[in-house]
């Protein structure tokens, strides 16, 4: 009985050929949004997410980085109103003592002024005094504000107010009594005020005392204008 020929025994399956990966190398992972691997030698390109209505199958392009934040050069600060409270504290300080000081003036010289025009002329100067001080406080503490310009002509006028009338009550307390300026501030406290805008040679009201006012306020207001102006900042 004849035997079947010798066949030889059957092969494993190979697995299947891929041209681009000749030698059956695992494949890299894939990331959702990235593209194909660079080629040696080459960063890679990352492209950002996919814009909300771009169709699929469009070029992505790379997100562009955002400039780094940059801090200002130390020693450096952004421009401040300052200290409000303080400001305006300075300013009534100033004007008080700007006001006691001539307040003490006449005082000292109530009896040698016996000149209607000698007392105008040291009226006058006292309010422009007072106003020039307050303003060039202004303007170096408030630069450009139109605020600080009109704080500071109220201040300056009040101290040019205060400066005369302060004056009426010490001369009575220094001529009669204490008791006599009590009497004042009970029964008449704005006999100062009363004295200071009546004239006693008409009888009716004293302009002079009403212009100095005027002038403490627009000396307080020009002066802060020129001192601001110059210290604005290009």
């Amino acid at each position: 009985m004849s035997q079947p020929p010798f066949q030889p025994p059957p092969q494993p399956p190979q697995p299947p050929q891929n041209h681009p990966n000749p030698y059956a190398q695992p494949l890299p992972p894939q990331q959702p949004g990235f593209g194909p691997p660079a080629p040696p030698g080459q960063h890679p390109m990352y492209a950002g997410p996919q814009p909300v209505g771009q169709p699929p199958g469009q070029p992505m392009y790379p997100m562009q980085p955002t400039p780094p934040f940059q801090a200002p050069p130390f020693g450096q600060r952004p421009h401040a109103g300052g200290h409000a409270v303080g400001a305006v504290f300075l300013r009534l300080l100033v004007s008080f003592v700007v006001s006691a000081l001539y307040t003490g003036l006449i005082l000292a010289t109530y009896k040698d002024i016996t000149s209607a025009t000698v007392a105008n002329a040291l009226s006058l100067g006292h309010a422009l005094l007072n106003g020039a001080i307050v303003g060039a406080l202004v303007g170096k503490v408030g630069r450009g504000s139109n605020g600080a310009r009109i704080g500071g002509a109220v201040i300056a006028a009040l101290g040019a107010f205060f400066g005369d009338a302060n004056a009426l009550p010490l001369i009575i307390a220094k001529e009669q009594s204490f008791m006599a300026l009590k009497d004042m501030l009970e029964y008449n406290p704005f006999l100062p005020a009363k004295a200071w805008w009546h004239s006693d040679a008409t009888g009716g009201v004293d302009w002079f005392s009403l212009l100095s006012l005027v002038l403490a306020a627009g000396a307080a207001w020009g002066v802060a204008y020129l001192v601001g102006s110059r210290r604005r900042p290009a």
